[in-house]
This record gives C-alpha cells, sequence and structure tokens, in this order.
C-alpha cells in the first residue's frame, strides 16, 4: 500500500535543502580575507599609513587591520617560554593568519634589516606552529623615510617568510614616504602609484 510521507516530515527536507542552498549561495559569494598589519609598533609608523592606504584600494576583500601597537610581545627566549608559555596575544595572532586567505604586510626598516619587534613576532609564532604562513599568499612591502624605501628589510623578509609556509606573491618598495606619499591623495609619484596598483593586481590574482 502506497503510504503519503507526512507533512512535518516534507517540510523538515525542504528546510534541510534549503539550508544547504543558502550555505552554497553564501559561499559562492564569500568574500576573501585579508590580515593586514606592519612590522613595526610604533604609534606614528608609516609602514603602517602604508598598509592602511593599500587596504582601501582592495574594496572587494573584507580586511582584517591589525596595529601593531596592541600586539606586543615579550623578547623571545626559551627561558620565557618554558616558564610563562604562549601568550594570547601570540595565539590570537596565528588564528588571525590561519583565518586569512592572504596577508598584507608592511616592514619598517633597522640598520638595514627588519625590526626587533617583527623579528620577534616572527619567532614566537615559528615557536607555537613552525608552518604559521602555510599557504598563505603574501604582499610584501616596505616604505622609509630614505631613498631605499626599506628595501633591506623587504629583502631579508622575502627570503624568511617561505620558511614558515608563506609564498611572497608580489612586493613593493615607496622611498623617501614623506615626499611620495599624502595622507589624502596616496602615492603622488605617478611612476610608483603605477607600480604599487600592479602589485595589487599580482596579489589579487593569487588570492
Amino acid at each position: 500500500m502506497f503510504c503519503r510521507p507526512k507533512l512535518g516530515k516534507i517540510l523538515a527536507i525542504e528546510r534541510y535543502l534549503e539550508y544547504f542552498r543558502m550555505k552554497w549561495i553564501k559561499d559562492l559569494y564569500k568574500m576573501k580575507k585579508i590580515l593586514a598589519f606592519a612590522g613595526s609598533n610604533s604609534s606614528s609608523s608609516i609602514n603602517f599609513e602604508l598598509v592602511k592606504y593599500t587596504t582601501n584600494l582592495l574594496e572587494t576583500y573584507e580586511i582584517q587591520l591589525l596595529n601593531m601597537v596592541d600586539y606586543q610581545l615579550p623578547m623571545y627566549s626559551i627561558d620565557v617560554e618554558n616558564t610563562h608559555g604562549f601568550s594570547a596575544i601570540v595565539k590570537q595572532l596565528k588564528e588571525n593568519i590561519q583565518n586569512a586567505d592572504g596577508l598584507v604586510i608592511a616592514v619598517n626598516e633597522h640598520n638595514g634589516g627588519p625590526s626587533a619587534y617583527f623579528k620577534n613576532m616572527l619567532d614566537w609564532l615559528s615557536r607555537l606552529d613552525r608552518n604559521f604562513l602555510k599557504e598563505k599568499k603574501v604582499l610584501l612591502m616596505a616604505t622609509s623615510p630614505g631613498r631605499g624605501g626599506g628595501s633591506g628589510a623587504l629583502e631579508i623578509v622575502k627570503r624568511t617568510l617561505p620558511f614558515f609556509g608563506g609564498e611572497v606573491v608580489a612586493t613593493f618598495s615607496l622611498p623617501s614616504f614623506n615626499h611620495n606619499f599624502d595622507q589624502e591623495q596616496g602615492i603622488t609619484e605617478i611612476g610608483l602609484a603605477k607600480d604599487h596598483k600592479k602589485v595589487l593586481q599580482q596579489f589579487s590574482a593569487q588570492i
């Protein structure tokens, strides 16, 4: 004998199918997430200014912008790790990285290399998880008041990040920040502005 399915069961199946249909649509149009920060914990960081300007141009992405002034870390040592373990800040940074589809980082330069703050951050993260950048695409930038544009730090960090699983897909150096950048207009030198736009396109194509 043919049994007519109960109305409640039919409605339950329809709700189940509708849930997965909406989930599929949401996933299809879900915005990629970008984590962005500077390698400086200075409250007047020009690299953070470059990061903010850059993320404002990434209009089709969900941006998580971190001001590293709020992420103070003790100097790494095995004694500190053994005594105190990993701070909530380090764990939160790792989680933020894991949740991102791509990273925008601008590193400042001290004595021809990355700042002690940024190196210390990498030390803590790599101790928590050696591959904390696994499969993450990175747009790596640098700027400085001088003509070098932080290129020394940029090149060192470019070679370093792959050790932790990251892939630097584009780089940009902005020399003479105070001459080539305006708070309202952004990058004012035409050639540099075109170069910056090009690396944004390269980065976007990879994520």
